[in-house]
């Protein structure tokens, strides 16, 4: 399948009613606003430690530079909203049940890698094991249950109808059903720090501010979070992924010191045709104008910082602890790439945990929603063998 309207999009039905609806109701992204809507929206007041402010502040700024329209203000404003909130239901459970920061976050697994590296694929493969706790994407929504019935999965499968109805191809580019294992980059957004709000807006205050500020706290408050999930349901073992770990080498080890790391490896043209294609289709319904040229430029200078750091800091991985994935191996022998993995973290492979694993694999192939066609030159301008050669520090450094 090709995505034909890029730059001049068709709308939905759909996502024009949506687009309609959010002029009617404009936002205000302040962060007065926002924390007034969270304390709204829970009963609760204490955020806890109050460092984030600034980062919100220059989020919310980032956002209001940004040419969003009113859907997509909308969508960024209800997401704030939703981190505050998730915060203060974090800080009220802690506050009634201490004991929570005790909890162990034994040994966990995490996968680094970027977008299309087969990060997705690994992390649901290896959640199979119950053995392990992990997250799936409905949790990570609203990972600290509000009072009441807990409608958290049918509201999320409400939401993915949602999606699916106003961008269509979006499950053929990242699927976001809400039983899939998703990444903590929603839980760091609980502590305002992380470039997940670079996957929604083109934020380049926000950028710029993360990139320049050690993110070690952060990380520390991610732990916290975790410990919260664990506490109100185990297992202590955690299998984790996130892209945005590969630039954050040094806080994640000194928040986890006894992970195991699994780094995916896949030709960067691959990462970045499948990076600036779902941004640009995502821009329709959330952006004044699309402009495929400054996606591409955006996202090759994002994912371009995000691999030298990966180069730079790969050797603090502790040897015996830390192994690198290439894409096409992984593709030709999943059930191996796993027992190597096992292997290395020290964990059993089970019969049982094998067969969940292997029933997994046989349900979901590549592929199966259609497979989407990349036209770097013809959509952003681009010259592949030029980004080939601007990736090469990469490429020649893990073998892809």
């Amino acid at each position: 399948m090709y995505i034909d309207d890029l730059a001049a999009p068709r709308q939905t039905d759909a996502a024009v009613a949506a687009m309609e609806a959010a002029k009617a109701h404009p936002v205000t992204l302040t962060r007065d606003v926002v924390l007034d809507e969270a304390r709204r929206a829970t009963g609760l007041s204490d955020f806890g430690e109050m460092d984030f402010l600034d980062r919100l502040d220059t989020m919310l700024r980032s956002a209001e530079e940004d040419g969003l329209n009113a859907f997509g203000r909308m969508l960024f404003f209800n997401d704030m909203v939703r981190y505050a909130s998730n915060r203060l239901r974090l800080e009220d459970l802690v506050r009634r049940h201490p004991e929570i920061l005790d909890v162990e976050i034994d040994r966990p697994i995490i996968i680094l890698g970027m977008p299309r590296t087969g990060t997705t694929h690994l992390v649901n493969l290896i959640a199979s094991d119950r053995r392990l706790r992990s997250m799936p994407y409905w949790e990570s929504l609203l990972p600290i249950p509000p009072e009441g019935a807990d409608t958290r999965l049918a509201d999320a499968e409400a939401g993915w109808a949602g999606l699916d109805a106003v961008l269509p191809m979006q499950k053929i580019v990242h699927e976001l059903s809400p039983t899939h294992i998703h990444e903590e980059i929603e839980l760091q957004m609980l502590d305002f720090s992380s470039y997940m709000i670079e996957w929604t807006t083109r934020p380049y205050r926000w950028r710029d501010h993360y990139l320049s500020h050690d993110q070690t706290s952060t990380y520390h408050y991610l732990k916290k979070v975790l410990k919260a999930l664990t506490w109100l349901h185990g297992p202590n073992r955690w299998i984790l992924k996130s892209p945005g770990h590969l630039e954050q080498i040094g806080p994640l080890m000194a928040t986890f010191p006894d992970a195991s790391i699994v780094m995916t490896h896949r030709d960067p043209v691959a990462v970045v045709a499948s990076c600036v294609t779902m941004n640009a289709y995502i821009d329709r319904l959330r952006r004044l104008k699309v402009n495929p040229p400054e996606v591409a430029n955006y996202w090759i200078d994002r994912v371009e910082r995000l691999l030298r750091a990966c180069v730079r800091d790969r050797d603090m991985l502790p040897a015996e602890r830390s192994i690198d994935v290439r894409f096409g191996d992984f593709m030709a022998d999943q059930m191996g790439t796993v027992r190597r993995i096992y292997g290395m973290s020290g964990l059993d492979l089970t019969a049982k945990a094998e067969a969940a694993m292997q029933a997994y694999i046989d349900s979901h192939k590549r592929d199966r929603h259609g497979q989407l066609e990349y036209r770097l030159q013809e959509d952003f301008g681009l010259d592949p063998d030029a980004l080939a050669e601007r990736f090469r520090f990469y490429s020649d450094k893990f073998g892809v």
